[in-house]
């Protein structure tokens, strides 16, 4: 009798889960959609060190940036998962991080409240833009050939950044070189990849998860990377930068350079965002067939929300997340894909020991053959139109080369509207695609 309740309470969650996801609608599982949830987190799981590295050294206390980085991961994911249903995760992001920290703080000499109060202004106006669909009309402007590009170039870019985090391409040479590929590190990575890519061509269930988890332990079990001292340690308090831009004065509120920090912060983050949910969107078929994203409005909310209330909480700018593509490799679809990284969030502050104890050699393989997979989207560019080969190929090329994914997609629309214009094929793009256009090449002529 007891078994038959604990079946009938199991398929009656199951039944609310497929309701408010629409797993069946999606053609998916609550299995599949757990285990692509806990891939993303895992690909992702490095910003709970990172962030409060950077922002530490901003002269922000670590273990209450940790705690921000958790919450506000959690808080805008939760948003992304219940508003657009879609499997996107989201945190402070990388690079908006490193601006806060040694242009705002460090660069211009402001404190990091101040930098908080730029943030925060940030989030509200996205808030703003977002509800009088702004940020959507830009989305929806974007070609399909450049979502395509967008896709391939952020599957360069984060294959790049897993090869970076290993060192095994690193400064050098004219540019980059080689490293010490017997380094014994790279080596762990090397047969780390070689596993990772023979369980995903063999078509394994979990395979990234599978291959982070037995990296990680081999890792370990040779001294190679550290073990995790502890398994749970009690969360820092996050008072000590909790709401801290209340202070900042007035007169540096309304300053020249609160100007420039938050229009800096707007732009970097709209269209790191832009090219995030369309690349990512593009690779999983969830764009429709006029090549829109659907729900993109309650998309662009989550993050919105997520940036104003992690600078209350106490953090950088968050933004949705391209490792949020090696969960949706692994087959995530619906909210519940982000609605289970967000578990993981919170969890992590009980558990940051284990969490943080993930190594880049453990990650990098993911990111590399998410990258592989996204690449593929290169297929769907016709490159005998040279009018949409060239655009398409400068976005790609430009992500990693130029280390973000908005500077791709601004050198991609200012050459497609160029280009298109310029060889009489004008009237195809999107009037408010000239309007960008036209903006980012004031914005460069005018950079600093």
């Amino acid at each position: 009798m007891e078994l038959t309740s604990k079946v009938a309470k199991t398929k009656e969650s199951k039944n609310i889960l497929d309701r408010v996801f629409k797993l069946t609608e999606n053609n998916t599982t609550v299995k599949t959609e757990v285990l692509a949830g806990i891939t993303t987190f895992m690909t992702m799981a490095y910003i709970l060190v990172v962030n409060p590295l950077i922002l530490g050294d901003a002269g922000m206390d670590r273990g209450a940036v940790f705690m921000a980085t958790a919450l506000s991961a959690a808080l805008a994911t939760f948003v992304m998962a219940f508003l657009a249903n879609y499997p996107f995760a989201l945190a402070p992001g990388m690079g908006l991080n490193a601006f806060f920290a040694y242009g705002v703080v460090l660069g211009m000499g402001y404190s990091w409240q101040f930098a908080l109060t730029a943030v925060f202004i940030e989030g509200l106006i996205f808030i703003l833009l977002t509800f009088f669909n702004v940020r959507e009309k830009i989305i929806n402007a974007i070609p399909t050939v450049l979502k395509n590009a967008v896709s391939a170039g952020i599957g360069l870019f984060i294959a790049f950044i897993g090869l970076v985090n290993i060192n095994l391409i690193q400064q050098g040479g004219a540019i980059i070189t080689l490293g010490h590929i017997q380094s014994p590190l790279i080596v762990l990575s090397l047969c780390g990849l070689l596993l990772t890519s023979v369980l995903f061509a063999r078509k394994v269930k979990g395979a990234f998860l599978i291959g982070m988890i037995l990296t990680s332990v081999a890792g370990m079990a040779i001294g190679l990377v550290p073990s995790p001292g502890k398994i749970i340690d009690i969360p820092p308090s996050i008072s000590p930068i909790f709401m801290a831009f209340t202070d900042v004065p007035k007169s540096q509120i309304f300053s020249i350079d609160m100007l420039i920090v938050v229009f800096t912060l707007l732009f970097v983050d709209l269209f790191d965002t832009i090219g995030c949910l369309v690349g990512v969107a593009s690779k999983a078929d969830m764009l429709d067939s006029e090549g829109k994203l659907p729900k993109a409005k309650q998309a662009l909310f989550a993050d919105a929300i997520g940036t104003t209330a992690g600078a209350m909480f106490g953090t950088s700018t968050v933004t949705t997340f391209v490792e949020s593509a090696a969960g949706i490799a692994e087959g995530g679809r619906t909210g519940l894909t982000a609605f289970t990284t967000g578990v993981l969030f919170l969890i992590s502050t009980l558990f940051a020991p284990v969490f943080t104890s993930i190594p880049a050699e453990a990650t990098a393989p993911v990111l590399i053959l998410v990258g592989v997979m996204m690449a593929s989207s290169m297929l769907k560019i016709d490159f005998n139109d040279l009018t949409e080969a060239i655009p398409a190929f400068l976005t790609i090329i430009l992500m990693p080369l130029t280390y973000s994914i908005a500077e791709g997609l601004v050198f991609g629309i200012v050459s497609y509207a160029s280009i298109k214009l310029l060889t009489g094929k004008g009237k195809v793009v999107e009037p408010s695609l000239y309007v960008l256009a036209i903006l980012f090449i004031v914005k460069y002529a005018f950079a600093g």
